[in-house]
């Protein structure tokens, strides 16, 4: 997994990025009617039940646009909120406010989505040994905060990316010349390179989990797309050799019967490409 610089750098240039993107050469809505030393508050109104995300992160942006903002923080991430809560206020430069206004709330309102249905998957996982991951099927440019929100919700993160974790899937082995293959040269290029990454392996049926578990080094088999029954086949055959993960269309109806085969994680696309927002203002205080 990346460094705790590493991630709070990505953080750093999404902010950077994003006020980039969004203020260009400036705010002309509030540079043409609001002077430049007027103050004022807003606050961040639920308008629908959840679990917040983002306030840590709506602290950075408010931060970076103008350091003399003043939060005052009322709820906590990762607590539930419903319809009137008030998450805190913020004080300061009515100018500065306005600037960070829309970065704020597409931020929070993604994020308290995502860990609102990653709490609702980890309650239906209550009582197992199974835990749930997220993948890579992130918004592009806005991955740290959407993988943030996961851990929020009381998710895990899965690999951030390309480069801390070996995950061969079926296009992997299929390109490299089946499994062994791609498992050997795999650890090869690892040493070669003194590289230390975890290699994940997808398997498409019991016969590939045989071949996977053939081979040294495997530190979690990927159960792809598996019926329950199959599923609880492939856990006996793995047993403790390494750790298994279930994937592919686990959904709120299904996530526990799979979790009741014994996999150990389940991930899951859906906590971060199929959330719809969460509804949040920031309203000016009188």
């Amino acid at each position: 997994m990346i460094s705790e610089i590493e991630f709070q750098n990505e953080l750093n240039l999404i902010i950077a990025n994003a006020i980039r993107e969004d203020v260009g050469s400036g705010d002309h809505s509030s540079l043409a009617c609001i002077p430049k030393e007027a103050k004022g508050k807003a606050k961040l109104l639920v308008k629908e039940a959840g679990i917040i995300a983002g306030v840590t992160f709506a602290k950075m942006i408010f931060n970076y646009v103008d350091a003399n903002l003043k939060v005052e923080t009322f709820i906590e991430d990762g607590s539930k909120v419903n319809y009137g809560d008030i998450v805190f206020h913020v004080s300061g430069s009515s100018q500065s406010i306005l600037k960070a206004e829309r970065l704020v709330l597409n931020s929070m309102q993604r994020m308290s989505a995502i860990a609102t249905k990653t709490k609702k998957y980890v309650d239906l996982l209550e009582g197992t040994n199974t835990k749930i991951l997220d993948t890579r099927k992130t918004t592009p440019g806005f991955r740290a905060p959407e993988k943030w929100a996961v851990k929020i919700g009381g998710g895990e993160n899965h690999r951030f990316a390309l480069y801390d974790m070996i995950m061969l899937k079926d296009n992997h082995n299929d390109f490299a010349g089946g499994i062994t293959a791609a498992i050997s040269k795999t650890k090869t290029y690892l040493a070669e390179n003194n590289l230390d990454l975890k290699i994940i392996v997808e398997a498409r049926n019991l016969n590939e989990i045989q071949e996977i578990l053939e081979n040294d080094g495997v530190y979690r088999i990927l159960i792809d797309n598996f019926n329950f029954e199959d599923t609880k086949k492939a856990v006996a055959l793995i047993g403790n050799k390494c750790l298994t993960e279930s994937s592919g269309n686990i959904n709120e109806t299904t996530i526990r019967e799979y979790a009741n085969c014994g996999v150990d994680f389940i991930s899951s696309g859906a906590l971060t490409h199929s959330v719809y927002n969460m509804d949040l203002s920031l309203k000016a205080i009188e």
